[in-house]
């Protein structure tokens, strides 16, 4: 497979070293893999952290910023971050009101992240956690215990940090943090497998005529495979899903999400189906978020994550943010 890197080595440190140099509103520590706002800590204002392994790019780095995250720790490619670099994030941006963990249900980054926050209040950093858990493909996987921790993970880090700017205290931001994750399920469908650098070649099995219904972000096998099917089927077949597990009395907030490359061509008219569905089952959309926001390196497919949302989190979610991997309002 060819790739725009130098060697597989050095991918994830090549990668930290471009974005510092495109935005230097962050600080960009290469070799302790830590990217932090510049502005931290803000006085009087709750840290978000998250992080986990690359190759979902833009998350997690990319939603550092004003409005999201005050830092983000990247592991190598779909491998957790290490406990370090996650204690040495929550004390560049503490400013006294604590830290949030955002943490993906990831056996790794779980076990990574808990270690992280006895250490971190060992230095007298208050830390609190939220887990995110929103994939209702399947029950448990090759990554995890329990459901994946997918799409939502992006809605968790704007509306947390949205009220973490407002100036919320700790446990306010958590308890958003919480609703979102316990308000938000999401489904993601594969039509080619990703290739890690490491590897050099797709990290599982999938033939040309078939697709795999709820897989991973990590190529990890979902609830089972068929062959090719449109976008209108699959639309069907993803949000009939998530209404199987979840039964909106409020308006959604609706995230058709890349995993990397499917074209913007496709996404668009794969949206309009997602919106078709959720029209004949009489589900009101506040608001729709199409783009590449958490993927899985070179993998053509989508997922759906739908959040239902009360007016708090709409306002949340409309407030300001300016990070390298999403905007507005500023």
């Amino acid at each position: 497979m060819k790739m725009l890197i130098n060697v597989a080595e050095t991918v994830v440190a090549d990668a930290l070293r471009g974005m510092a140099a495109a935005h230097p509103e962050l600080i960009v520590d290469v070799e302790n893999r830590v990217i932090v706002r510049r502005d931290a800590p803000v006085p009087g204002k709750v840290g978000l952290v998250s992080g986990g392994g690359s190759g979902h790019e833009p998350l997690h780095g990319g939603f550092v910023g004003p409005g999201m995250l005050s830092a983000a720790c990247p592991g190598e490619v779909f491998t957790s971050p290490v406990p370090d670099q996650m204690v040495r994030a929550a004390a560049a941006v503490d400013s006294g009101a604590g830290v949030l963990f955002i943490v993906k249900n990831y056996t790794g980054d779980v076990l990574n992240f808990d270690m992280a926050a006895e250490l971190a209040e060992d230095e007298g950093i208050q830390i609190a956690k939220v887990l995110v858990n929103d994939d209702v493909a399947v029950t448990d996987s090759l990554y995890t215990a329990g459901r994946r921790g997918t799409g939502a993970t992006l809605i968790v880090e704007k509306i947390a940090g949205a009220a973490a700017e407002e100036g919320q205290p700790l446990e306010r931001v958590q308890a958003l943090a919480r609703q979102v994750n316990e308000n938000s399920r999401s489904f993601g469908v594969a039509l080619s497998a990703c290739t890690t650098p490491a590897k050099g070649s797709p990290t599982f099995d999938l033939p040309p005529g078939e697709l795999e219904l709820g897989v991973g972000i990590h190529g990890e096998p979902g609830r089972e495979r068929r062959a090719m099917m449109t976008s209108r089927e699959i639309a069907d077949f993803s949000v009939n899903a998530i209404l199987e597990d979840m039964h909106p009395r409020n308006p959604v907030l609706v995230l058709v999400n890349g995993m990397g490359a499917t074209p913007l061509l496709e996404l668009y008219g794969f949206n309009a189906e997602v919106q078709r569905v959720l029209t004949e089952r009489g589900v009101p959309v506040a608001r729709t978020l199409v783009g590449d926001y958490v993927t899985s390196l070179d993998m053509a497919g989508a997922s759906v994550t739908l959040c239902q949302v009360d007016e708090e989190l709409l306002r949340l979610w409309d407030a300001p943010v300016r990070t390298a991997g999403l905007r507005w309002g500023m």
